[in-house]
C-alpha cells in the first residue's frame, strides 16, 4: 500500500508540474526567471513574442546583457534586494531593432532557508500607453505654451453652459484670474451679448461657429467648437477667444489714413485740373505736370459735366504746364475735343510744348480740325471775337426778320 500510494503521489505531482508548465507557457504576460548571477533560467512564450528572442536563445544568457534596461545597467541586480516594490517601466530593444516599453512586476524567489536565489519578473507591453502618455504630455506642453504666450482665452462649457475650463494670458488684460469663470454659467455672465450667446447655442446644437465681438472693451476673434461623446451627441463646447484689439486698431488706423489720403488725392486732382469760368460762356482747364491716360479720362468726365451745367460755348484746354504725355493721352485729347463738339461747344488747345507736339506728330494724329493757339491769352481773344461775330450775326438776322416789306 505504501509503495502504491507513493507511486500515485508521484504521478499526481508530475501531472501538477505539467499543468504548471503549460500555464507558464500560455500565460498572457511575459515571464522571465533569472538567478543570483543574473543568468536567465526560464523564458515563456509571451516573452518570446514580446521581446523577439526564442527561449533557447535566451536561456543561459545574462538578463542585463540580453535586456539592458534604459537608464541604469544595475536595475536587474537591484531587484534581488527589493521586495514588493512598485512596477518599473523600461525600454528594451527587441530582436530586430524595434524598441518596446515593458512594465515589469517582480517577485523574489527564496529557498527553503529564506535566502534569495533568484527573481521572477512579469512584463506586459505598454508601448502604446507610453506613447499616448507622451503625446498627451506634449499636447499639454503645447497648450500651456499657447495659453501663456498668446493673448488668448481657452475655455470649455458643458451642455448647460457652465464653464469647466477658463484659462489664458488674455485674462490678465481684462482683470480676471485664471479659472475665474469655472462653475459659472456663460449665458448668465454674457446675457448682454446676445450675438455671442447665439453662437455658443449653435455650437451646442452641433454647428461650429466663428465670430468677432467686443466685450470688456476688447475686440475678440471667437471660435466655438462642439465636442461629441461616443454616441455622437454634443457633450460640451470648446472655445478659443483671441484678443485682436491691436491688429483691429491698426486696421482702423490704416483705414482712416487711407481715407485721408484719398481725400487729399481728390483735392490734389481738383487743384491740378481746376475748371475755371474765365468769361461768360468760356471755360478754361489749365493742366499741370504729367498727363497720363487715367488722368485724361477723369478730366473728360469733369469737363463735359461742367460744359453741360454752365451751357458754355468754348472750352480751352491749356497744356502750358504739361511736361509729358504718354502715347495714349494725345488720342484721348482728340477724343475729348470731339466730345466737346458733340455738346455744341468748341474745344481749343493752347500752350502745347515742343516735346508734346513731337509726340502728337509721331503718332500721326490729325489736328487740322482742332483750333490750337500759342497761349491762354490768344485763346481768350479768339473766343471773344467768335462770340462777338455770333452776336452780330444774330442781331442782323433778327433785324432782317423784323423789317417791314417794301412796297411794290
Amino acid at each position: 500500500m505504501t509503495a502504491a500510494t507513493t507511486s500515485w503521489g508521484e504521478v499526481d505531482a508530475e501531472k501538477l508540474a505539467g499543468k504548471r508548465a503549460r500555464l507558464f507557457e500560455r500565460a498572457p504576460v511575459a515571464i522571465v526567471q533569472y538567478g543570483k548571477e543574473l543568468t536567465i533560467e526560464d523564458w515563456n512564450g509571451a516573452a518570446e513574442r514580446l521581446l523577439g528572442h526564442a527561449r533557447n536563445e535566451a536561456l543561459g544568457q545574462r538578463v542585463d546583457e540580453l535586456l539592458p534596461a534604459s537608464g541604469s545597467p544595475d536595475v536587474w541586480r537591484r531587484l534581488l534586494a527589493e521586495d514588493g516594490a512598485a512596477p518599473r517601466v523600461w525600454s528594451h530593444v527587441r530582436k530586430g531593432g524595434a524598441v518596446v516599453s515593458v512594465e515589469w512586476h517582480h517577485e523574489r524567489i527564496l529557498d527553503e532557508h529564506g535566502e534569495v536565489v533568484g527573481v521572477g519578473v512579469f512584463g506586459q507591453d505598454v508601448t502604446e500607453r507610453i506613447e499616448q502618455t507622451r503625446r498627451h504630455h506634449q499636447r499639454e506642453v503645447i497648450l500651456q505654451a499657447i495659453t501663456q504666450s498668446l493673448p488668448i482665452i481657452v475655455w470649455a462649457i458643458d451642455r448647460e453652459g457652465n464653464f469647466t475650463c477658463h484659462e489664458g494670458k488674455a485674462l490678465e488684460g481684462i482683470g480676471l484670474q485664471q479659472g475665474a469663470h469655472i462653475g459659472k454659467n456663460l449665458f448668465d455672465l454674457y446675457a448682454s451679448n446676445p450675438q455671442g450667446c447665439e453662437m455658443v447655442r449653435r455650437a451646442l446644437a452641433g454647428e461650429a461657429s466663428h465670430s468677432e465681438s467686443l466685450t470688456h472693451g476688447v475686440y475678440w476673434d471667437n471660435w466655438e467648437i462642439p465636442m461629441r461623446d461616443d454616441q455622437g451627441e454634443v457633450s460640451s463646447v470648446v472655445g478659443f477667444t483671441l484678443d485682436i484689439s491691436k491688429p483691429k486698431n491698426t486696421e482702423q488706423e490704416l483705414r482712416a489714413r487711407l481715407e485721408l489720403i484719398e481725400r487729399q488725392q481728390r483735392v490734389i486732382r481738383e487743384l491740378s485740373t481746376p475748371i475755371i469760368q474765365v468769361w461768360e460762356g468760356v471755360l478754361t482747364l489749365p493742366m499741370i505736370g504729367v498727363l497720363d491716360s487715367a488722368r485724361t479720362a477723369e478730366v473728360m468726365d469733369t469737363l463735359l459735366e461742367a460744359i453741360v451745367r454752365t451751357g458754355s460755348r468754348f472750352a480751352i484746354l491749356d497744356l502750358t504746364g504739361v511736361e509729358l504725355v504718354d502715347t495714349k493721352t494725345a488720342s484721348y485729347l482728340l477724343d475729348l475735343v470731339g466730345a466737346i463738339r458733340l455738346l455744341g461747344a468748341e474745344g481749343i488747345v493752347t500752350g502745347i510744348r515742343s516735346n508734346v507736339a513731337q509726340t502728337i506728330v509721331s503718332l500721326g494724329l490729325d489736328l487740322a480740325n482742332i483750333t490750337t493757339l500759342g497761349n491762354l491769352r490768344a485763346a481768350l481773344q479768339y473766343c471773344i471775337r467768335q462770340m462777338s461775330k455770333e452776336r452780330a450775326a444774330g442781331a442782323a438776322h433778327a433785324s432782317h426778320q423784323g423789317a417791314a416789306p417794301r412796297p411794290a
